[in-house]
């Protein structure tokens, strides 16, 4: 399995640091190239993506949170927006196994 992390420097820092690899400020069509060659491949991957870029016009992007599959999607926030930052497997996890599941989870 592939784990990519893709953003802004500051935030891919700590990715690089654990040895992930990281695609720094790319384009969206450098990104959607990337996803659309894990698919093509039929690779497993772990892709992390900065959250602003969850709501650019990247298709690939699109295609691969909605479709499901062997490549999995997780949004992070920017460094500046971390203590607000609220997943959307929150979501699930609270319709799934109860709201209950999440109480005190945000407490830092």
């Amino acid at each position: 399995m592939e784990i990519i992390a893709m953003g802004d420097a500051a935030l891919m820092d700590g990715f690089a640091l654990l040895g992930i690899q990281t695609y720094v400020g790319q384009s969206n069509e450098v990104i959607n190239q990337v996803l659309q060659d894990l698919k093509h491949n039929k690779k497993r991957a772990l892709v992390f993506v900065q959250q602003d870029l969850m709501d650019a016009d990247i298709p690939m992007l699109s295609r691969l949170r909605n479709g499901g599959g062997s490549i999995l999607i997780c949004a992070i926030p920017q460094l500046d927006q971390a203590r607000n930052f609220r997943p959307e497997v929150e979501q699930l996890i609270g319709r799934v196994m109860g709201q209950h599941m999440l109480e005190g989870s945000h407490e830092r």
